[in-house]
């Protein structure tokens, strides 16, 4: 009805209004982040400085971290170069994507590349990561090229997977990366398991499952949580909220939208996610936290995807213009470590010749991976068992039939 249209657009009104307020207090704590920051430059220059977080941690049956984290110059350019290769790739895949060098499904990373990078700053390769269909930029994360990305994404024999497995499917096993899944919420008690083979073989090392605000309601999700409390897993349980899961705003989803205290009995934090030194903080105290014994955490990422759900989604129909341009002015993740380099750390010179490269970079994987051949039939019968013991296997045609390797 005309009335219901009406307040349901006051609410998104409203919902918008607090977000921008949001943003606004979010910049000018970051004015003063810079200013602490300038203020230890003196006698830090050359090493290590401290900055003070503009967003606090919230935390839920736990004591937070401390808001000012320690950085340098250095760990500052791998954040950028990183996060902006993870930007212009997932651009050039949307210009892939629509002119039909890739198929299927593809869900875009632009926005939330600090929940990645972040969390990469405070794990190792040996630690694990699953997570969802929106992988591309977590592939990168863990070791992976833009050609492995570029290729899968193409179906591309130099992809991650070899080409069978598309956008939602990228895999590093050398790294412990059990890849993108493609059912909504599925990852969540697979890397449950995998912190339980942790466990099992006692290595102190910790897995983090990513799931969205869309798969924060799954019931497999809740009996995962259950199983990891009673057994003290080293799991933590990251929900990148970008607040609208495939096109549902959160406050409309969910009767309880604050993710970090959805594990009642699991001590829970939420975090700006579009701070990479947040990230960094909230998941080397995450790690802590599970390598210790203390069981299993979950993070709520505050985030945002500035793409739709995927690029069958305009992104346009539950959100306005002005919403996604206000998030990318006041806390774009790129940006907020762009300012923090420029504050007296690098010219502004050394930043446009890392991004000239980079851009060269991404157009280069793009070409190597359109001249990189499909999947030969060869690979319609590898990768199915471990040990085939001599089975064999229907071909393209009936009649025919294949042992497997």
């Amino acid at each position: 009805s005309s009335s219901s249209l009406v307040r349901t657009s006051r609410r998104q009104t409203s919902t918008f209004r607090d977000a921008m307020a949001l943003a606004t207090t979010l910049s000018r704590a970051f004015g003063r982040s810079q200013m602490l920051q300038k203020g230890l430059r003196s006698f830090s220059a050359a090493g290590d400085f401290e900055v003070e977080l503009p967003m606090p941690f919230k935390a839920h049956n736990i004591e937070p971290p401390t808001n000012v984290v320690k950085t340098n110059k250095d760990e500052l350019m791998r954040f950028f170069e990183t996060m902006y290769r993870m930007r212009r790739m997932e651009i050039a895949a949307d210009v892939l994507y629509k002119g039909k060098f890739v198929r299927g499904f593809c869900h875009l990373y632009d926005g939330q590349e600090a929940v990645s990078v972040g969390m990469e700053a405070a794990i190792t390769y040996d630690d694990a990561i699953i997570t969802s269909y929106r992988d591309h930029c977590t592939h990168i994360g863990r070791g992976g090229t833009v050609l492995e990305v570029i290729a899968e994404l193409m179906g591309r024999e130099a992809g991650a997977a070899k080409g069978k497995g598309g956008s939602m499917h990228m895999y590093n096993r050398a790294h412990n990366f059990y890849g993108g899944n493609g059912i909504v919420g599925a990852q969540t008690p697979l890397g449950t398991g995998i912190a339980f083979a942790q466990k099992y073989r006692k290595q102190p090392n910790c897995t983090f499952t990513l799931y969205g605000d869309g798969a924060a309601n799954q019931g497999q999700l809740f009996e995962s949580m259950n199983m990891a409390a009673l057994w003290s897993l080293p799991v933590i349980y990251v929900c990148e909220n970008n607040h609208f899961g495939m096109g549902t705003a959160e406050w409309r989803s969910a009767k309880s939208p604050e993710y970090y205290k959805r594990g009642d009995y699991i001590p829970g934090l939420k975090v700006d996610g579009m701070d990479v030194l947040a990230v960094k903080q909230a998941c080397a105290f995450a790690k802590e936290h599970c390598v210790a014994g203390k069981g299993p955490l979950v993070l709520e990422m505050d985030t945002y995807r500035y793409h739709g759900h995927s690029m069958s989604d305009p992104g346009s129909t539950y959100r306005t213009r002005d919403e996604v341009s206000g998030v990318r002015q006041e806390r774009d993740p790129v940006e907020r470590v762009r300012k923090l380099l420029l504050d007296g750390l690098v010219e502004a010179k050394e930043i446009k010749e890392i991004e000239k490269v980079i851009r060269k970079e991404i157009d280069d994987a793009v070409e190597q991976a359109k001249a990189s051949n499909p999947p030969g039939d060869e690979y319609l019968h590898k990768h199915i068992y471990v040990q085939s013991l001599k089975m064999e296997a229907r071909g393209t045609e009936a009649a025919k039939t294949v042992q497997l390797p």
